[in-house]
């Protein structure tokens, strides 16, 4: 049984929908960002940094517990454990950790800082936020453009769709709003539907 500490936001999510597409038995904990639960001895035990999302899978590596931050790293993780959405392949695996990365790396860390600018930042400034919105538009189109002529990111599906779709679904409106990206909303429908994902995005209620 692998333990995961999330919150509903697109980390914490990504780390849901893989666990359940890859088939892993887990139970859910919600931490309250908003109450600091975050910051509480109990989670800071299990990762430092105090951030989401966490697992304890109790039977790691040679049936040891182990504990593992990073959404990335979780989703790797999953992939490796239940031998599904990670190819063996040398050539098709850099595929996907390209696109896993993509989305990691340029598309979630430019929807992070929206979210610092909107809700954290001591002071607003429209036009910075504006700004990486259009570079999150720019970074968006790179997937549409690769999503055209293809059903997922590495060809077939793969942890780079499952990490990039919480994101995807948490900036739907600005897509909706800006036109366009018809490959990317093909693909956001086709992983909307996906029962796994369905279960994941809703593991909180």
């Amino acid at each position: 049984m692998i333990d995961l500490y999330l919150a509903g936001t697109a980390n914490g999510l990504r780390a849901a929908v893989t666990l359940e597409e890859c088939g892993l038995p887990y139970k859910a904990h919600k931490i309250d960002l908003a109450k600091g639960e975050q910051r509480t001895p109990e989670f800071l035990k299990l990762n430092p940094a105090g951030q989401i999302p966490v697992i304890v899978d109790h039977d790691g590596p040679g049936g040891k517990p182990l504990t593992l931050a990073q959404s990335g790293a979780i989703i790797f993780y999953c992939a490796e454990k239940s031998g599904k959405y990670l190819p063996k392949d040398p050539g098709q695996r850099a595929t996907v950790l390209q696109w896993c990365m993509q989305g990691a790396t340029d598309v979630a860390a430019t929807s992070g800082a929206i979210f610092q600018l909107d809700m954290v930042a001591p002071e607003k400034n429209a036009a910075i936020t504006e700004h990486f919105k259009k570079r999150l538009l720019s970074l968006f189109g790179v997937c549409d453009r690769r999503l055209e002529g293809r059903d997922y990111l590495a060809g077939e599906l793969s942890i780079a769709d499952f990490l990039l779709y919480p994101n995807f679904s948490a900036r739907k409106a600005l897509l909706d709003a800006a036109g366009g990206f018809a490959n990317l909303q093909r693909w956001g429908a086709t992983m909307a539907a996906r029962p796994g994902v369905q279960k994941g995005m809703k593991v909180l209620g």
